[in-house]
């Protein structure tokens, strides 16, 4: 028997994750192509996951954005990519590491990867709330937020 294993798993998320940092790099340099739009669901509680201190509180654990119409300054790099979006018409920066990716869906061509998010040290996490949608161009909820929960399209 071999001391080392090959850590196949390892090697396909670090494949996958370069696909959605050069989708995102490409969309950074030349904007978003036809009708191309991402979902991107993310640990909010990952250690260098950065994001307002009301969102954190509000999604403690989880949440996914959408880079569609209304985005500013993405910027992408080897281990993050930082964005601001509007969250109740106030601009937002977020940074979010690739270890942090939990998926990312463009709708537009019905593409879909699922990412196994690094665990974070002594995180007991429960079950994961509800998956949110921050884009400008959703209509307000009852709380005057333009925040929208998606609990209906996800796979239990």
């Amino acid at each position: 028997m071999t001391d080392s294993i090959i850590q196949y798993d390892a090697m396909v998320q670090t494949a996958l994750l370069s696909v959605v940092k050069d989708v995102l790099q490409n969309a950074a340099e030349e904007g978003l192509p036809g009708d191309h739009h991402f979902y991107i669901t993310f640990r909010t509680n990952h250690p260098t996951t950065s994001i307002p201190k009301y969102l954190k509180e509000r999604y403690p654990d989880e949440m996914t954005i959408v880079v569609q119409n209304q985005f500013s300054n993405l910027v992408v790099d080897d281990a993050h990519f930082e964005i601001s979006l509007s969250f109740n018409g106030k601009l937002e920066h977020l940074y979010i590491p690739f270890m942090a990716l939990e998926g990312f869906f463009d709708p537009s061509v019905d593409f879909g990867l699922h990412f196994h998010a690094t665990e974070v040290e002594n995180d007991n996490m429960e079950e994961l709330p509800a998956i949110v949608e921050a884009a400008d161009n959703q209509e307000d909820d009852q709380n005057g937020d333009n925040v929208v929960t998606l609990d209906t399209f996800r796979k239990k």
